[in-house]
């Protein structure tokens, strides 16, 4: 290997440790405003849905779109975040996502109507989308590569801690919401109404104003830090970047870490590179295809669908709902516990070695999973149509009280009994699940308006060019209520949902020490400098567009074919996952980014 590009020795204690530590903080806070801006909305939703619906007359499918818009924002600057860092350099492109999260928050918080909180959500996910892109990027070419792994497991140890931070946000407000309604018992009706809807107006408004602290505290922060160096190489500005060094790199080792950094470039110029190399040069599509394929396997898992309908899962396995959110609780805090292990474990054993321990425990939990429900799954009987020759109108509503659950044919025993229905209108389908132990008697109401979605513009101009990926409401509304499938069956015993508990509780314990700290690593060190910046920024779409899609089937694909089918694939994509990391992979630990590109060619 060419002596140029070798990288100096570890750090001595001569580094500037805390400019190092500073930099981890502030790139740390970032993490933690990306797990926030997934997080949030879950708690604040309740109470929003409560008082904007009544007082601004908001639809489902507009509160839909609030939930989605930081989905729709983060998409969209992904798409735009390498260019952005690219332009404007990787600290400006970091404080343009501090500022943006920061100026979303009083949006949000002072909205009085649908269109300033859907642009709140909106510059929200745009920051998000930056933050995804551009802090992986910066400590990636920031740090020396013994300190890569420990940057990567800070950012992911505090988005874990972001989502851990918004759920408690939520359930404190949940708490001063019960409070204000138990005091409010001796008022009269109308008083009580007054006094609840104003503590769940405030609830959510204060859910976001929590946000703003660490908004400003990243958005200051980045102020101090130093330009990536290796950007400003890329520009021509050698002793910008020389400067920048010496806050990271000890002196002895700053000329040498910058010939490594100028090393490229020159045998570049020499083979007639320019700046205008496409991404799918020869030389780049590797490295580049198989960031993308670690980026798609790590949700291919799985990982957010079980992290967002965790207390789902657990009710479905046997636990009642008060333990489903305990443990829900828990697989949280089980998941910052583990990144903070493989914060010590990345740079010692390498992210060859933690992604395939990952991937290979990840596919043992799900497979075990995905065989319990199995076996709760497979005595259910059929019952479609049963409940089909009871359709009238084109809906179905039925009164589940014992005598109808006798009738459906729920055996006598002392067991709770549970009715998984999934039914259509055209081609628009949804899912509805019944317990007989529910409180109350439940009833099993089917209509097309629970089911059909209005009109897109999206859809309308697909279907004009006969290239039409989404259902037609108007054949929709002239359809018949179709049962797909009506399964009764017991519900599963609270050992079942015990055993499926552990299960999920070693999957995410095997994610966090494996893909969930590699794939920044994954994502940042594979990217050749050259197409460091776009080329981050496609895999992380596509990284959000498996996570989307899976997200999107789940509930529809668990109510056609059970809860196993949907852990069965996980389980395949996660071997997949296994043998890419085993033979596809290469170690990085331990190699500068000029290495790792030079091993490519």
């Amino acid at each position: 290997m060419n002596d140029a590009i070798a990288m100096p020795a570890p750090a001595d204690r001569a580094s500037p440790r805390w400019q190092l530590r500073y930099l981890l903080f502030i790139a740390g806070m970032g993490g933690l405003l990306y797990g926030i801006d997934i997080g949030i909305i879950a708690g604040a939703l309740p109470y929003l849905e409560a008082t904007a619906s009544a007082s601004w007359h908001l639809s489902s499918q507009q509160l839909s779109f609030v939930v989605a818009a930081v989905l729709l924002g983060s998409v969209l600057s992904s798409l735009f975040a390498g260019l952005v860092a690219d332009w404007i350099g990787r600290r400006g492109a970091m404080l343009l996502a501090g500022v943006l999260f920061a100026a979303s928050i009083p949006i949000m918080a002072l909205a009085s109507g649908y269109v300033p909180l859907l642009l709140g959500r909106l510059l929200q996910g745009v920051s998000g989308g930056l933050i995804g892109v551009v802090v992986p990027l910066y400590l990636a070419e920031v740090l020396s590569p013994e300190r890569r792994g420990r940057g990567a497991a800070m950012f992911q140890l505090l988005l874990t801690t972001g989502l851990l931070l918004a759920a408690l946000i939520g359930l404190y407000h949940a708490q001063a919401v019960d409070a204000a309604a138990a005091s409010a018992q001796s008022l009269s009706a109308q008083e009580q109404s007054r006094v609840l809807f104003a503590a769940k107006d405030h609830a959510w408004r204060t859910i976001f104003w929590s946000c703003l602290l660490p908004g400003l505290v990243f958005s200051v922060g980045v102020l101090l830090l130093s330009e990536s160096p290796r950007w400003l190489v890329r520009r021509g500005r050698i002793e910008q970047a020389r400067a920048a060094l010496r806050r990271t790199v000890p002196a002895d080792q700053v000329e040498a870490t910058l010939q490594s950094m100028l090393a490229p470039d020159a045998a570049d110029d020499r083979a007639g590179a320019t700046a205008r190399d496409r991404l799918l040069s020869r030389r780049y599509v590797w490295p580049f295809l198989l960031a993308c394929v670690i980026l798609a396997c790590t949700q291919a898992t799985g990982i957010n669908s079980v992290l967002a309908y965790a207390v789902n899962i657990f009710n479905q396995a046997g636990l009642p709902g008060a333990v489903a959110n305990g443990a829900d609780v828990a697989i949280k805090l089980l998941n910052v516990v583990m990144t903070v292990v493989a914060l010590v474990l990345v740079d010692r054993k390498g992210r060859k070695f933690l992604l395939m321990l990952g991937s290979g425990g990840i596919a043992l939990a799900l497979i075990a999973a995905g065989l319990l429900f199995l076996s709760a799954e497979r005595g259910r009987a059929d019952v479609r149509e049963t409940l089909q020759q009871q359709v009238s109108a084109d809906a179905l509503q039925l009164r589940m009280d014992a005598a109808q659950w006798q009738r459906l044919g729920a055996s006598d025993g002392t067991r709770p009994q549970q009715l998984t229905v999934s039914y259509s209108y055209g081609g628009f389908s949804n899912v509805r699940s019944l317990r007989s132990d529910a409180l109350g008697e439940p009833e099993l109401l089917l209509r097309r308006e629970d089911s059909v979605q209005p009109d897109s513009v999206i859809g309308a101009t697909f279907r004009r060019l006969h290239l039409n990926p989404f259902p037609d409401p108007a054949q929709a509304a002239q359809a018949p209520l179709r049962i797909e499938r009506a399964s009764l069956g017991p519900v599963p015993t609270a050992a079942h949902g015990w055993a499926v508990a552990a299960c999920i509780l070693v999957f995410v314990a095997f994610f966090a020490v494996g893909p969930g700290v590699c794939v920044w690593l994954a994502l940042s060190e594979l990217m050749p400098t050259r197409i460091r910046s776009n080329g981050m920024s496609i895999a992380l779409l596509i990284n959000q567009f498996v996570s989307t899609s899976i997200a999107a089937i789940f509930l529809p694909t668990v109510g056609h074919y059970g809860y196993a089918s949907m852990f069965f694939f996980w389980a395949g994509c996660t071997v997949v996952y296994f043998l890419v990391a085993a033979f596809a992979l290469p170690e990085t630990k331990g190699k500068s980014l000029e290495q790792i590109e030079a091993n490519f060619r």
